[in-house]
């Protein structure tokens, strides 16, 4: 028989194991030495908007305009005008760092117990972060000498809030890093009861995330990045990497547990998990493509990150770990642990010990537990029936306690609007002319007090800072934004020759939330198509491909009901360190669906090849489901168990979004890896029957792929295997 590319590959490899070693750690070295030399490419504010407040930002940038980073510092005291010494001592201090411009006199408050101070960071407004640490240092200062005096300072702005969210950004990886991989590493112990048969798995995820950073790096000069698409990228690299690794070890120990010799073991494992992980990862990488369809620049990071690091992780456990695997031998088996060692064996011997008790009375009663399984995802997903999303601010992404959160609040509760205000940016010909100059004026006027119009005469550009009412990104303010994009702004340029456009935050935010909702459907529709496609042609059967999209369906179903409950409503929320914020990130629906149809394909297509394997080999349907589900049992449970674990991780993240991501991400796949693959998927199939494996005429034509590749009889071990072959 013809065998397969995995299988090809895992025999080269085993033949040419010091090649592969070494090409794959020369890979690594080059692509992260190349990467960091390189550097990395983050996107700018302009190539994030989309809709009109992208349009006035590229109004913005061709015209040479760069918008300075702008920082609010609010004095209080206890009683009115007792800021004013603080006040001076400040505005004097910040003049001294040297970094600071356009520092206006102090903006006093409707009660007279608060001034806010505004100015701006010199130089560029994307090195304004690295410029804004003395004026950091100059406002505590001012707090801790004012706190005896009963003087309050709060600081918010660009500079500002960008430096915090890099530090807890770079922080939080680190944290991720240094709590995921030991867990992951605990995790294999238990599954494997040695130390170097843990350690193997963690040791390519890890490389092959080193390698995609690098080359992530690279792709950056030609696709701009987000600063939260490395901890995508880890998140992603890690869980995959080390599940990919699993299964393909595991099955080669459950071959050697059996009887087998190094050399069939190894040819089994190449052929049938190896497959896997081929059909697996490309079903990851295709569905990750479909994040291109959003039209968003996130999203095209994120799609890139992912199809990187999968990749990666896919060619390497196809490619150096049957090498490694063939050069270690028996040694893989080296510091076994007593107790834990003896308990992996026995399992690699009758695997599925406790899933064969699952499925006895899934199997006897597959209708009670098929509707029983549905109704429960179901139930889970009801929430997500009220999901409200919006684009979280750094207010509500740090937590309501944090100390950025609560500058924010307490400068919008005396200065509404002050933070974030809407701009209108306007370009004409002729910028000066009389007419436009009046509907400037007129404009500026009807927005009220403290609207501000800036002109750049040379450039054909007016900007109009409008504030908002409320806090800036309430219902309030977007009632208000509404009727300044739909009404007040085409009412004041009705009947002139000129462009104007309503930016800002709540303008960017309101734009890329439309866009979400415009590009969810056609990355739906590719994924659902893709997924369809792969399945069909991995296994010739219509019913198994769409009973494949309808159960990944469910499990995102239930994991959008989980997030919608405990970060919209707080149920729960308290539990993992988090608190209510009314709403999910606008961008974790589509991720979360992107990701978790991608994701599940690893469980699905490793246990329906198992299944397909057994009834290939002659087994009746039942049976087939029952041999199958026990023989992957303990590779898909520690598999979900590491998935589940990274990704709770992230759950106790400091970012609201990664704390949605990790929560979302980790209770789906524990869904998927327990009431779906244990309850659901075999009693659907049970009831399907024969139709399960059923070819339609008109798709005869599909190549038909063994999913078999075991010999009937084992082979007594070897303790000194002989190297395999390459034929």
């Amino acid at each position: 028989m013809r065998r397969n590319l995995a299988a090809r590959l895992g025999v080269w490899s085993a033949h040419h194991r010091k090649t592969a070693v070494l090409g794959w750690l020369v890979f690594v070295v080059l692509a992260t030495v190349i990467g960091g030399a390189t550097g990395t490419v983050t996107a700018s504010d302009e190539e994030m908007g989309v809709g009109d407040s992208g349009r006035a930002a590229e109004i913005l940038k061709d015209a040479g305009i760069d918008e300075p980073a702008s920082e609010l510092v609010m004095v209080g005291a206890r009683t009115a005008d007792g800021w004013r010494d603080a006040a001076a001592d400040l505005s004097k201090a910040l003049d001294a760092t040297g970094e600071v411009r356009g520092l206006k006199a102090p903006l006093p408050s409707e009660d007279g117990k608060e001034a806010l101070l505004r100015f701006e960071i010199k130089g560029a407004s994307d090195d304004a972060v690295d410029h804004v640490e003395p004026v950091l240092d100059a406002v505590a200062k001012a707090r801790a000498d004012g706190e005896a005096r009963g003087i309050s300072v709060y600081q918010f702005g660009d500079a500002s809030s960008e430096k915090e969210l890099s530090d807890l950004l770079a922080d939080d990886l680190k944290k991720a890093e240094f709590t995921a991989v030991p867990l992951a590493l605990g995790i294999l112990l238990i599954a494997f009861g040695a130390v170097v048969a843990a350690l193997l798995p963690v040791g390519l995820a890890l490389t092959a995330c080193v390698a995609a950073f690098g080359l992530l790096s690279l792709a950056s000069h030609q696709l701009h990045l987000f600063e939260t698409t490395y901890s995508v990228m880890f998140l992603m690299g890690l869980a995959v990497g080390v599940d990919y690794c699993l299964f393909y070890l595991r099955r080669e120990r459950d071959e050697r547990a059996a009887g087998r010799d190094a050399e069939t073991a190894l040819r089994i494992a190449a052929a049938t998990s190896g497959r896997a992980v081929l059909v697996s990862g490309l079903t990851v990488m295709v569905a990750m493509a479909g994040m291109f369809l959003s039209g968003l620049l996130l999203f095209k990071g994120f799609a890139v990150a992912t199809i990187l690091v999968v990749c990666v992780a896919m060619l390497g456990s196809v490619t150096v770990l049957p090498a490694l695997l063939a050069w270690l031998g028996d040694r893989i088996d080296a510091g076994r642990i007593p107790f834990l060692n003896r308990r992996a064996r026995k399992g690699a011997h009758a695997s599925g010990g406790l899933a064969g008790k699952v499925l006895r009375p899934v199997l006897a009663r597959p209708k009670f537990f098929a509707v029983g399984a549905t109704v429960l995802l179901l139930a889970l997903a009801a929430p997500a029936l009220g999901m409200k999303t919006e684009q979280l601010g750094l207010e509500k992404q740090f937590g309501s306690d944090a100390p950025l959160s609560v500058a924010y609040q307490e400068i919008t509760d005396e200065f509404p609007g002050g933070p974030a205000p809407a701009r209108v940016v306007v370009t004409a010909d002729d910028i000066g002319a009389q007419p436009v100059r009046d509907a400037l004026d007129t404009l500026t006027r009807k927005a009220g007090d403290g609207a501000e119009l800036t002109v750049h005469k040379a450039a054909g550009v007016a900007e109009i800072a409008v504030p908002l009412p409320g806090t800036g990104t309430d219902a309030e303010a977007k009632k208000a934004l509404h009727e300044l994009r739909d009404d007040t702004v085409p009412a004041a340029f009705d009947g002139l020759d000129v462009e104007a456009y309503v930016g800002g935050d709540l303008a960017s935010s309101e734009d890329f939330g439309d866009q979400l909702g415009k590009g969810i459907v056609p990355v739906f529709a590719f994924i659902t198509a893709v997924t369809f496609l792969l399945m069909l042609f991995s296994f010739r059967s219509v019913v198994i491909a769409v009973t494949s999209i309808a159960l990944n369906l469910l499990s995102v179903g239930a994991a959008y009901g989980v997030m919608t409950a405990v970060f919209q409503h707080g149920w729960g929320a308290e539990l993992i360190g988090s608190e209510k914020v009314g709403a999910v990130e606008n961008w974790m629906p589509l991720f979360v669906l992107v990701v978790l149809f991608g994701l599940s394909m690893d469980y699905h297509v490793f246990v329906v090849s198992r299944i397909r394997e057994s009834r290939d080999r002659g087994m009746d349907n039942r049976s087939a489901i029952r041999e199958g589900i026990m023989r992957t049992a303990g590779a898909v449970t520690g598999a979900a168990v590491i998935m589940v674990a990274v990704f709770a991780v992230f759950g106790t993240l400091s970012m609201q979004d990664m704390q949605q991501m990790g929560v979302g991400l980790g209770v789906a796949v524990l869904l998927d890896a327990t009431v779906v693959r244990m309850i659901l998927l075999p009693s659907l199939m049970t009831l399907l029957g024969e139709r399960n494996w059923h070819t339609p005429r008109y798709l005869r034509w599909l190549p038909k792929i063994s999913h078999e590749d075991a010999e009937p009889t084992a082979r007594p071990h070897s303790h000194n295997p002989p190297v395999p072959s390459a034929r």
